[in-house]
């Protein structure tokens, strides 16, 4: 079967297009009465099973493998869960002027998601960085999102997600770390069949994702809550966002620069520490915020376009740079040993 190709000239992910239309859709149908619990049961499996899919994939081989970088590795961690989660609690103070309190709160979420996987790699790929290191960065950072993420949400979000009770952690694990580990324990026997259909799989990913999205935006739409949010807000977060990305973009580059890193892992360590994973993001808000998870991704959903956009530029960019013969030959070695195995993340 041929796969549709996206016009090169089109800036916009296509699944970004879609989620869009999955907000359109829950505006114009709203699931309501025994249809929303139906939808809410459903979106529950499918958290569930994106994450024993995501536990699944992850080679526990390449991770112990990539331990060897870990300077790399404890870079990227560190600004994926201290400095951007940091970058989120300053920009309080732009509340109410620039975001109103919903918007915030998405905001500040937005900064304490893992990176992405799939993305990295590509744009690491594409820039000739340390792909295996890209590979492994991402690896981590989803791995340990699904127990920091919740940890930071309910330690700086407070209130919004409901605090920190024992019915609210124990929610956590039954959903998303309990199938992430029966992923990982099954991934022996099915390990093959995903890779073998990992293009059909990714349907079922983004397919449940769409779910998840259209269940949190109808109960919005019930509940009414759209009318917290204006076009003005709209264009101050995606100013704020912008900032955000931008602030990330340079750190992460001038930052490894200062820490001696060489051009190949300043490259993986800009593209996966400067990324969240709308494909982690938007199941956990499901999970944490509830009936209150659509205005959360929203900011979320905005920044992942952003990046995709911005990050596509750069890396073209970055490949015209000049590079060393020799490192030339062991970077296209490693980039082919290294590439089939890599996870997926949106």
């Amino acid at each position: 079967m041929k796969r549709l190709q996206w016009p090169s000239w089109m800036p916009i992910d296509p699944y970004i297009l879609l989620l869009l239309g999955t907000v359109g859709l829950a505006a114009l149908l709203p699931a309501r009465g025994t249809a929303a619990e139906v939808a809410s049961g459903a979106s529950t499996a499918a958290i569930a099973f994106l994450f024993f899919l995501y536990g699944a994939r992850l080679s526990t081989r390449e991770a112990l493998d990539g331990l060897k970088h870990w300077r790399l590795h404890i870079t990227v961690l560190a600004c994926t869960f201290v400095v951007f989660p940091l970058l989120g609690l300053a920009a309080r103070g732009l509340e109410p002027v620039f975001l109103n309190h919903s918007l915030y709160t998405g905001l500040l979420f937005l900064t304490l998601v893992p990176s992405t996987v799939q993305s990295s790699i590509a744009f690491t790929s594409m820039a000739r960085g340390n792909v295996p290191a890209a590979i492994c960065a991402g690896s981590f950072s989803s791995l340990a999102g699904i127990v920091i993420t919740p940890l930071l949400a309910a330690s700086l979000l407070g209130g919004s997600v409901g605090g920190f009770s024992a019915d609210a952690l124990l929610k956590i694990v039954l959903q998303l770390l309990v199938p992430f580990l029966a992923g990982q324990l099954a991934r022996r026997w099915i390990g093959g069949f995903l890779t073998r259909h990992k293009q059909i799989l990714g349907l079922v990913d983004r397919g449940s994702i769409l779910l998840v999205v259209y269940v949190a935006f109808s109960e919005g739409m019930v509940r009414g809550i759209w009318s917290q949010v204006s076009p003005l807000w709209l264009a101050g977060l995606l100013v704020v966002e912008a900032v955000l990305l931008a602030v990330m973009l340079l750190l992460t580059w001038y930052g490894a620069k200062a820490l001696r890193f060489d051009r190949a892992d300043r490259i993986a360590i800009q593209f996966a520490g400067s990324k969240k994973s709308l494909a982690s993001g938007l199941p956990m808000a499901s999970v944490l915020f509830g009936p209150d998870a659509s205005l959360a991704v929203l900011p979320l959903m905005l920044f992942h376009q952003m990046q995709l956009m911005v990050c596509a530029v750069i890396a073209k960019r970055r490949a015209k740079d000049p590079v060393e013969p020799a490192v030339t030959e062991q970077r296209d070695e490693a980039i082919r040993t290294a590439v089939g195995t890599g996870t997926r993340s949106a």
